[in-house]
């Protein structure tokens, strides 16, 4: 492989792990100790929409059980709300709760 696309991966990963190290320590700075900078991170990305889990996937850097894992988290802490897909009892549909939202205003 050509050695600069190996170089910009390398520091799209450094990258993205300096952004989820920011993100935790504004979580921190705002006492929030319910949700890492990960599940912040998905909070913000679902933003105003109503989506699938897969949909949620599809749209972040997320790796389909962690997502799985984090929005069950975040249904917990009540951060989001999810129902069963009428029509494919399969597919769950989320959406931010009002606690949700006020979390996704954080503007991370």
């Amino acid at each position: 492989m050509n050695t600069e696309y190996l170089d910009v991966i390398s520091l799209i990963e450094r990258l993205h792990r300096q952004f989820l190290e920011l993100v935790k320590l504004e979580l921190d700075t705002l006492g929030v100790r319910d949700i890492n900078n990960v599940q912040a991170t998905m909070l913000f990305n679902i933003g105003d929409a109503e989506m699938t889990v897969g949909e949620l996937t599809l749209r972040g850097c997320y790796l389909g059980s962690n997502v799985t894992n984090n929005v069950k988290k975040l249904v917990e802490q009540g951060y989001l709300a999810h129902h069963r897909s009428v029509h494919d009892r399969r597919s769950v549909h989320i959406r931010l709760t009002e606690k949700g939202q006020r979390a996704g205003a954080w503007r991370i």
